[in-house]
């Protein structure tokens, strides 16, 4: 019979297992990677392209990690069972649970905003000003609206339309726009027409098909330029026609400028005003320039790249020569209001003929500041050179009387400067150096 093995070999055997079995896999671990080395050689199919391309030496660390029996698996951090312990729950942060009862409260009083009537709601437009026209024409009116921002009784109408003009009725008729404008109840107290930029085509007509700058053209373009204007002045509401500005393109500008010449001379026709916008758009030689001082004298970019739009700051310098004649017919219509005498108050004392009436109660008036004197444009005239003259226009002469006594001042000064003697020191003066008596 065999003996129960002791303490001692048992543990012997343990460590000798333990040792044999660390050399077996520190051998294997040498050997492995010299057998399959050939393998990876001669047999590429045994890895794939995606494994080689992304780590082509994951094959070479398998054979050192640890046995997966003896990885150590992390804990789990999510407690099923109950609450999570006091010391990891997160606190509540104040601002936080605040912020949505900031925004209930917040939109409560927008709410409330809304259903309360506005206590100064703004005037409503009273005076009204259609501008027409084409794409310069929409571009005037954004002007005008930024030149009247301040100004709630003027509302500006935009009845401009793109790629419009004068000459392709079959596209937009003008003529026939506005007499429908006209006819209905809409409200117009002055009308301003910019147009022309997209005339420079053939103008068809009942008698015929006319080209640009022919004389059946010219006149055909006049009379339509005429029947606009009248039936403005029919209304009785004044037409300012704005001229068109210089362009980059030198064959546009000749146009132009044509075109600036009926359009002036058909505005002094028929009653209307003209705006001539060429200098204030041209550069010092009379050349067009892209850049060129702003309202405010700022030299900013006012034309847009195709050298026939404006920019925002153009297009408000462009209202600004349109703004003063607006201004002088709202003038005219809604003149401004003065300011009311003050009435006397009732409970003033009726005081007697030729008499003020006082308040009752002076304490309780506000102290009025008393206004300054005003100041004369000019003073007395003096004369320099002739003689003085005393009360009653007789010439002034010195009196005759006893010498006057010299004073202190004059002594001293015939003692020091004249005669040349010195000041007799004071005591307890900065010049008494003499030795103080006891």
């Amino acid at each position: 019979m065999h003996s129960a093995p002791t303490y001692d070999k048992m543990a012997r055997m343990v460590r000798e297992d333990t040792l044999a079995g660390r050399l077996r896999r520190v051998l294997f671990n040498l050997a492995a990677p010299l057998l399959m080395a050939p393998m990876l050689v001669f047999c590429p199919g045994l890895t794939s392209p995606a494994h080689s391309q992304g780590d082509p030496f994951a094959w070479f660390e398998q054979f050192f990690h640890p046995p997966p029996s003896r990885v150590a698996k992390p804990s789990s951090e999510f407690h099923r069972g109950g609450a999570p312990p006091e010391w990891g729950r997160r606190r509540s942060n104040y601002w936080a649970a605040e912020r949505p009862m900031r925004r209930h409260a917040e939109r409560a009083k927008e709410r409330e905003a809304e259903k309360t009537p506005d206590q100064h709601p703004a005037a409503a437009p009273s005076f009204f000003v259609a501008v027409l026209g084409d794409s310069l024409g929409a571009m005037l009116a954004q002007g005008l609206n930024e030149a009247f921002e301040n100004r709630p009784e003027v509302a500006i109408v935009h009845k401009a339309k793109e790629n419009s003009g004068l000459v392709r009725d079959d596209f937009y008729d003008w003529v026939k726009a506005t007499q429908d404008m006209l006819a209905s109840d809409e409200k117009i107290d002055l009308a301003v027409m910019l147009i022309g930029s997209n005339d420079r085509q053939a103008l068809h007509d009942a008698s015929g098909t006319f080209e640009p700058g022919s004389p059946e053209w010219q006149a055909a373009y006049e009379q339509r330029i005429e029947a606009i204007a009248a039936m403005f002045r029919e209304k009785n509401i004044p037409l300012i026609w704005v001229g068109l500005p210089i362009f980059k393109s030198p064959h546009l500008s000749a146009d132009a400028v044509n075109f600036n010449k009926i359009y002036r001379a058909s505005a002094e026709k028929a009653g209307a005003t003209f705006i001539d916008l060429w200098e204030a758009f041209a550069d010092e030689s009379g050349q067009y320039s892209v850049f060129g001082p702003d309202i405010n004298g700022q030299t900013v970019k006012l034309r847009s790249v195709d050298g026939v739009h404006f920019t925002r700051a153009g297009a408000r310098k462009l209202a600004h020569f349109v703004e003063p004649d607006i201004r002088r017919r709202l003038d005219e219509v809604l003149p401004k209001p003065t300011p009311d005498a003050v009435a006397p108050s009732p409970a003033a004392p009726a005081n007697g003929p030729g008499e003020e009436a006082t308040p009752a109660d002076v304490s309780a008036l506000p102290e009025q500041p008393v206004p300054p004197a005003e100041k004369p444009a000019a003073g007395p005239v003096l004369s320099l050179t002739s003689p003085p003259s005393a009360a009653g226009a007789e010439l002034a002469k010195t009196s005759v009387g006893p010498p006057a006594a010299k004073n202190e001042a004059r002594n001293l000064v015939d003692q020091t400067l004249r005669q040349g003697k010195p000041l007799v020191p004071k005591p307890g003066r900065a010049d008494d150096f003499s030795w103080p008596r006891p």
